[in-house]
């Protein structure tokens, strides 16, 4: 567990080292915003019809704003930092195993996205053009893939805590300890996947269709293609 709560502090770290260059650099704080917000029109349309399902419409939402979006963490993050020692005895370790998976897509993305605001070829706005020319200055193939996988593990994660109702009871009586300790944000997190993924009943035909569409986008843009959205049947 020590180890665990090491490589969160690592984590976060990494994202507030990028948040002090933005910081100082506002060029790049305003491009890293670009960056974000055209990512999340991205996968807007990208996921149109998953976002409008009346199944999976939930968690494509939870996914956008949650894991895919421009929003700021900070809060999240600072409690984080804070309080890791409250975390791994006040959580079960299953869940702590998810929020590094979390902590490590959260680093890993802010340091793809620096990287790309740095590579933009000219000043937002930002078209589907000046991105791919941004993706392929960076590259880094084997990020880009790290990437998606901790997208999917971190659902899959949270489909099979809908299984076990005992956690689900356990994460309920957490929250008056968690408000206490300072990890409110994260508690909010945790419940709202654990509902969201409940509802949908059943998550492997929607992970799979994120990981495809995320997969050829990825191939599509080192290959050399514009950013447009890559496609997979929508599951049932």
């Amino acid at each position: 567990m020590k180890e665990i709560g090491e490589s969160i502090l690592r984590c976060l770290q990494e994202v507030s080292a990028e948040r002090q260059a933005r910081a100082v650099d506002p060029v790049l704080g305003q491009r890293v915003a670009a960056i974000k917000q055209y990512q999340h029109e991205r996968f807007s349309r990208t996921y149109a019809d998953l976002l409008a399902h009346k199944r999976y419409g939930g968690a494509a939402k939870f996914f956008l704003e949650d894991l895919y979006g421009p929003s700021d963490f900070s809060e999240r993050d600072v409690q984080f930092a804070r309080v890791v020692p409250a975390l791994l005895r006040l959580f079960p370790k299953e869940l702590i195993a998810t929020v590094a998976e979390l902590a490590a897509l959260h680093a890993l993305s802010e340091r793809l996205d620096s990287a790309m605001a740095r590579a933009l070829p000219a000043d937002p706005p930002i078209d589907d053009h000046r991105y791919a020319l941004a993706w392929r200055a960076v590259g880094g193939v084997s990020d880009r893939e790290r990437q998606i996988t901790l997208m999917v593990s971190i659902g899959t994660a949270l489909d099979r805590y809908t299984r076990n109702m005992l956690l689900r009871h356990s994460l309920r009586l957490m929250r008056g300890p968690a408000q206490a300790a300072g990890l409110a944000a994260l508690q909010r997190f945790l419940e709202t996947g654990f509902d969201t993924f409940r509802a949908m009943g059943g998550a492997r035909e929607f992970l799979t269709t994120i990981s495809i569409r995320e997969r050829g986008l990825c191939a599509l843009l080192f290959d050399g293609g514009e950013s447009r959205a890559a496609t997979a049947e929508l599951p049932p």
